[in-house]
């Protein structure tokens, strides 16, 4: 009886500890999503954000480089409290076998971001990414200073980017703070 106990005290704690920074099962929307590809820079890349029947957050398209192209991303703000028991984002998604970019923003006027890479592999996964992990970057250059280690997050992006041409899909689910 002591194991249940504990064990149920701590799937309470576990859940207690996680934020959901975002859930479209939930949400049944990507309407306060936001598309961002090279175009803001003079490339063709285009993509799109739409939600599935199952209601999955579908982010594809296609990422050209012509024209100095060779992005695109969709993001999300927000405002998240990080606290000092957090130390991992946790991302639920299924992709193409692709490697994508999650980044944060720590305030939304700031012009780096906090970018961690992932690849997919064509099965839904749970992808754990310590917050110590995210690097900070801007315009695709590393930047000499600390990685993320702030106590908000106010902007959440999934971005591709491989320096090649090629079509996308990545399946979303959720978004949580652990």
């Amino acid at each position: 009886m002591f194991w249940l106990e504990k064990s149920f005290i701590f799937f309470v704690f576990m859940l207690t500890n996680s934020i959901i920074i975002y859930d479209f099962q939930k949400s049944k929307t990507v309407d306060d999503w936001q598309v961002i590809n090279d175009g803001v820079m003079g490339g063709l890349s285009k993509s799109e954000i739409s939600l599935t029947k199952e209601s999955y957050a579908e982010f594809s398209g296609h990422v050209s480089l012509a024209n100095n192209g060779g992005f695109a991303s969709v993001r999300h703000t927000t405002k998240i409290e990080v606290k000092p028991n957090h130390t991992q984002i946790v991302l639920r998604l299924k992709g193409d076998g692709k490697t994508y970019q999650f980044r944060l923003k720590s305030d939304i006027n700031q012009p780096q971001s906090y970018v961690k890479a992932f690849k997919t592999n064509g099965e839904w996964q749970t992808i754990k990414i310590d917050l110590a992990d995210f690097s900070p970057q801007f315009r695709g250059r590393q930047l000499n200073m600390p990685n993320f280690n702030f106590d908000a997050i106010e902007e959440v992006r999934f971005l591709i980017a491989n320096k090649k041409e090629q079509d996308f899909e990545l399946l979303i689910d959720n978004i949580r703070l652990k």
